[in-house]
């Protein structure tokens, strides 16, 4: 059995820790049903991403973008469980089959038990946010600390787990910080954000995600997202034409820039800083440590019949 994932080519820690995280919950189960794809933690029910052909065991994924595949063939389609109500009621499942995203179960690995707190805040980006924002720069501005969602997906989430405090734009920064009973403060660069996939986790664990508003700090950022910049909007473009575009590297990182053009630049992302700051003043949240064990507890009942009927 293969795990599948979402591979982005910049790196997304949300969707890479699968290449483990499947290994602690089900060990054996590459050696089991070859011919079986695992599609588990990412928004993923898609039916551009997914191969049409072979079987697939569905373990918590989510839908929130593009089309569904059809999943009515229940030989090749074996659904246990999503990410929330929201995406069971659009794959047509029961809603009690809407438990909760895999990931709160890193918490449980032992690797990441007991780690001491190095942080008083930080700030989880979107991937987005990251490829081509100020953000780094933006954050030590505010002292606050910068986790990069492209980073080595065992590093970031230590990193989550050993602040006090998580700013997330990355909905996964969201989810792990809860799963290590860190409060955290949803935010949003634009209105690109996928609120469909943020209420569909928020369900689950009983919150309300209600994401503050910070603006876009670059113009490259603002063409990435296709999002509004000191007055101009920009159409979305991507990576690759945002690139062409501005004819720059958009990755915004102080080493790499002369001293006039970063503070230039840091002129420009005062609005970000200032909203990032007050953020960082805000009353994070947390849900209910009954609510999230019980839905622990749900996901834990689903792997077991899994081990049972696959590995």
């Amino acid at each position: 059995m293969k795990p599948f994932y979402w591979e982005s080519q910049h790196g997304n820690f949300g969707d890479d820790l699968n290449l483990w995280l499947w290994d602690f919950l089900l060990p054996g189960m590459r050696d089991a049903h070859p011919d079986v794809l695992l599609v588990g933690v990412g928004t993923v029910l898609n039916r551009s991403l997914l191969p049409e052909e072979g079987r697939k065991l569905v373990l918590g994924s989510g839908f929130g973008y593009g089309e569904l595949p059809d999943m009515r063939d229940s030989s090749l389609w074996d659904i246990r469980c999503v990410r929330g109500p929201l995406t069971a009621e659009k794959v047509g499942v029961p809603e009690h089959l809407g438990i909760i995203d895999p990931a709160v179960l890193v918490a449980d690995m032992p690797e990441f038990r007991n780690l001491p707190k190095r942080y008083k805040r930080s700030f989880v980006p979107h991937w987005e946010s990251a490829v081509a924002g100020l953000w780094p720069v933006t954050c030590a501005s505010v002292g606050m600390h910068y986790i990069d969602p492209r980073g080595e997906a065992r590093d970031v989430i230590s990193q989550i787990a050993q602040s006090e405090t998580i700013i997330a734009e990355s909905m996964h920064g969201a989810i792990l910080a809860d799963a290590f009973r860190v409060p955290w403060v949803a935010v949003s660069t634009s209105a690109n954000i996928n609120s469909f996939k943020w209420r569909d986790w928020a369900a689950t664990v009983g919150v309300d995600p209600a994401p503050r508003r910070i603006p876009i700090s670059t113009r490259a950022e603002a063409i990435i997202k296709g999002a509004r910049f000191w007055g101009i909007d920009y159409a979305r473009q991507g990576w690759t034409e945002a690139a062409a575009e501005d004819g720059e590297v958009l990755q915004a990182k102080a080493e790499q820039q002369s001293g006039l053009r970063l503070a230039a630049k840091q002129v420009l992302a005062a609005p970000s800083t200032l909203a990032l700051w007050q953020t960082s003043r805000a009353a994070p949240q947390l849900s209910a440590d009954a609510r999230l064990g019980e839905r622990k507890e749900r996901l834990y009942k689903v792997l077991e019949d899994v081990r049972r009927d696959y590995v």
